[in-house]
């Protein structure tokens, strides 16, 4: 008889890639400690030696999805080394957003979590130097991060979009619109003219690659003439 196969021993990492996988495949509503447990092969209650209950889980999902944004980001950033502030940001913001598209459950949940995730400060501190280094003042700066808002982690919160990773019924949908149609002309018309492809990768009805890179590129121009307004950033002292 040959020896028999060791087990990966269980850890933090493996169950929030177990995680990972069974969300990715089946939504957020499939995830339960129980269920991870089983696909871990593990009893329930060894998960919580690992992941303090199902907010810790969820957590852990956080922390795990914005290492890897944080992970895709700097390789961006690397392979566009040269290029100006607008480049470098453009690499970075769409790198985060390939995060989001293959976890589409993310945005809705890391916008749910009452604490900010340690990682996302890094993310942040990376992008301000890119606009420090590009000339850009810190008031400036500041606004643009508000600006960015979560165009800077690869999605964009929109009024009129439910949550990411949401089913929408598209009959239901549109027996809305004909209903509501008559008191909301305007608004009527544009959801019908917008309407996306279902081949277009979405994170929400408005949140189409199409309007993620306008939104970019309008908010750079935007900051490209705030920078010139503002004339030359006082020169970065050494602490």
């Amino acid at each position: 008889m040959g020896a028999r196969r060791r087990r990966e021993p269980l850890s933090r990492d493996r169950a929030l890639v177990a995680a990972i996988a069974l969300v990715d495949a089946e939504g957020m509503a499939a995830l339960t400690m129980r269920r991870l447990a089983a696909d871990l092969g593990v009893e329930a209650m060894s998960l919580y030696h690992h992941l303090p209950g199902k907010e810790g889980l969820l957590d852990g999902l956080v922390d795990a999805v914005v290492a890897e944004i944080v992970t895709a980001a700097d390789q961006a950033e690397t392979a566009a080394a040269g290029g100006n502030w607008r480049t470098r940001l453009r690499s970075r913001f769409l790198a985060a957003r390939a995060v989001m598209l293959r976890h589409p459950w993310a945005p809705a949940l890391l916008t749910s979590r009452s604490a900010i995730p340690g990682g996302v400060y890094g993310y942040y501190e990376g992008i301000l130097a890119i606009l420090i280094d590009g000339g850009f003042p810190y008031r400036i700066a500041h606004r643009a991060l508000h600006a960015f808002g979560s165009l800077a982690l690869g999605f964009a919160q929109e009024v009129f979009q439910p949550a990411a990773g949401a089913e929408v019924d598209a009959d239901a949908a549109e027996a809305e619109l004909a209903a509501l149609s008559a008191q909301l002309p305007h608004l009527a018309a544009m959801v019908a003219a917008e309407l996306h492809d279902a081949t277009d990768p979405t994170l929400g009805w408005c949140d189409s690659q199409t309007e993620f890179e306008f939104t970019l590129d309008l908010l750079f121009d935007g900051l490209e003439q705030a920078r010139g307004a503002a004339g030359p950033a006082a020169p970065r002292t050494s602490a």
